[in-house]
């Protein structure tokens, strides 16, 4: 396992305030109180750990496959549904929708192999991820890939109400391959995926995805 690089500033921050905050209730407020002294320590390191295990990247070993296509994120599948896809395609599509909470792994990555025909970043509100209303009005990105069939894919990064800041690696006509990093969202959220109606969706509601293994399509 390794830290994500997205992740250093917020770390050390994270670091140097709980230290500073422990010295000086150490010296000003429970000089003679051991205990309460062991019991800052203690809550201090379980907030610096929460707050690492948000950019934890860990070891896998990645699926790849020409017409499967990779959850782009750990998670939760809260949606399955044919819905219009109003920005990019302006007609209807499966989607599949990953809730991201603060416990999940954060990297964003490509489910495709191909050429990024699109992006756009909008900035926006935060509401809760599962609001009807967030995949139009929250902060969030949309990418398309084009896999060598012809065939594209939307992805779209939704910050949600703890999420406060979408990073993407992506721009158009660029080529990238299945399984690596496209963004990270801090803290999570949701990311939403377009596909073809025909694609064979492998999952259901409430299945469990890991990002860059778990295979929730295959594209015909």
């Amino acid at each position: 396992m390794r830290l994500h690089r997205e992740g250093k500033t917020i770390m050390i921050t994270t670091a140097l305030v709980l230290l500073v905050l422990d010295l000086l209730a150490s010296v000003f407020l429970f000089s003679d109180n051991p205990t309460a002294i062991t019991l800052l320590v203690i809550i201090s390191l379980v907030l610096l750990v929460l707050v690492v295990q948000f950019f934890r990247i860990p070891n896998r070993l990645l699926t790849t496959g020409e017409s499967q296509v990779i959850a782009p994120a750990d998670g939760k599948i809260v949606v399955i549904e044919e819905t219009i896809e109003s920005e990019y395609f302006k007609d209807r599509r499966r989607q599949v929708s990953i809730f991201m909470s603060p416990l999940n792994v954060h990297v964003n990555r490509n489910p495709i192999t191909g050429i990024v025909r699109y992006f756009k970043y909008f900035p926006g509100k935060y509401l809760v991820a599962w609001h009807p209303k967030s995949s139009t009005e929250n902060e969030r990105t949309t990418v398309v890939i084009q896999a060598a069939s012809g065939t594209e894919v939307l992805l779209r990064q939704i910050a949600g109400a703890v999420a406060r800041r979408i990073i993407w690696y992506v721009k158009e006509g660029q080529p990238v391959q299945q399984g690596e990093e496209f963004g990270f969202i801090k803290f999570g959220s949701r990311v939403d995926v377009f596909l073809p109606l025909d694609a064979q969706i492998n999952v259901k509601i409430g299945d469990v995805t890991k990002g860059g293994v778990t295979v929730i399509a295959e594209l015909k």
